[in-house]
């Protein structure tokens, strides 16, 4: 799915989840580019299927309910940042 066009389908939420379980962390002060880069190779790792990010975003949430809030807001405000310029 590597291209910028199919990322535009994807709801602000869909991106948010698949940038969540990436390894791109928040202190990492990610560029556009990094992020887009992450959620591509994110999604790639999970077989191109959402609900696989979706689940790994659950687990995470059961195992640091104490950071899941933080990092699932960075997730939304980077997202809605990044493909808002790209729009």
């Amino acid at each position: 799915m590597s291209n910028a066009q199919s990322f535009t389908s994807m709801s602000t939420s869909d991106l948010a989840l698949i940038l969540f379980s990436s390894r791109l962390q928040a202190s990492d002060h990610p560029s556009a580019e990094q992020v887009r880069m992450a959620i591509d190779a994110r999604l790639c790792d999970c077989g191109e299927d959402r609900s696989v990010c979706a689940a790994l975003v659950a687990q995470e949430a059961g195992d640091h309910p104490d950071t899941y809030a933080a990092r699932m807001r960075w997730a939304l405000s980077t997202v809605s940042q990044v493909y808002a310029a790209a729009a």
